[in-house]
């Protein structure tokens, strides 16, 4: 592996892990119209980015969906 891919990974690694860390610090507002959803979104975001994560981190290979996104 050349540095230049290795620094990509290592920059792919750390976006994940704050993308991960927002998710954590997220707070349901119940109140708030369409928070079901918003919340239902989160978690299946978290559970994409735990995933990455470890196809990254090289303890899982990446299935179909680690690179493609979602289409609605």
């Amino acid at each position: 592996m050349k540095a230049s891919d290795d620094d990509d990974r290592k920059r792919a690694i750390r976006n994940v892990r704050q993308l991960i860390e927002a998710l954590n610090r997220r707070v349901p507002h119940v109140e708030r119209s369409g928070e079901a959803e918003i919340a239902r979104d989160a978690a299946e975001l978290m559970e994409k980015a735990l995933k990455r994560l470890k196809a990254l981190e090289g303890t899982e290979k990446p299935g179909p969906d680690s690179t493609r996104r979602r289409e609605r």
